[in-house]
């Protein structure tokens, strides 16, 4: 927190090449600071923090309206088309340790397509860089981020309809992190309303976990 009167929030989103990573971080942001657009190869090839400017009547404490600011890192993806796993490793986890060494982190968002099946491959090698890259308590401090939500809404699935019919990786993954899960269309610009939405669901899964923070340090060789 920077003063009395606001609350800043640490995320950094974490994802496959297309997910719509960089555009989440926009719509949480609600800016233009993420290179994002469609492309054969992974776009995003190194770390970015974003700020946002101070957001009012979000949320409130004894009382008082606080001044919430968001932080979201950007990160390449993984896999990636032109980096190894070692190397989108070791460059999340330095830029963790420099942007949030000190106030922690709140929440890992992991980006994952709302329109496209989650395969057990798939989920394994996200977990495994999750627990690499945070450690034990990472079910703590992760959340799932379902991007292109408004393809399934165009295929008839509302979000209980979604998932009810979700492969059992996915319902085993949403479980495992405590069914901390948001449902975002980021093909278009998200409205003031709906991203005021979003971000009132990350507060509640940072108050469910008792505003702790991850702290993060540089990993010594």
């Amino acid at each position: 927190m920077a003063d009395s009167n606001e609350m800043t929030i640490n995320l950094v989103v974490l994802g496959r090449t297309q997910t719509g990573k960089s555009a989440a971080g926009n719509s949480l942001l609600g800016s233009s600071d993420f290179e994002s657009h469609r492309s054969p190869s992974s776009v995003t090839t190194c770390c970015s923090l974003g700020h946002s400017c101070r957001i009012s009547g979000i949320i409130r404490r004894n009382g008082c309206e606080l001044a919430l600011c968001i932080r979201v890192l950007d990160t390449p993806s993984y896999p990636h088309s032109a980096l190894s796993k070692e190397q989108v490793r070791d460059t999340v986890s330095s830029a963790l340790a420099h942007h949030f060494g000190e106030e922690g982190l709140h929440l890992a968002l992991l980006v994952l397509r709302a329109d496209l099946p989650l395969c057990p491959d798939e989920s394994d090698h996200a977990i495994q860089f999750l627990q690499e890259l945070l450690g034990p308590t990472w079910k703590d401090f992760t959340a799932v981020l379902l991007t292109h939500a408004d393809k399934a809404e165009e295929a008839g699935f509302s979000e209980e309809a979604y998932l009810h019919s979700a492969s059992s990786t996915l319902l085993s993954l949403l479980s495992s992190v405590q069914h901390k899960y948001i449902f975002l269309d980021n093909q278009k610009s998200i409205i003031k309303e709906e991203r005021a939405i979003v971000l009132r669901k990350l507060l509640n899964f940072i108050r469910q976990n008792k505003y702790r923070v991850l702290l993060l340090k540089h990993s010594k060789e």
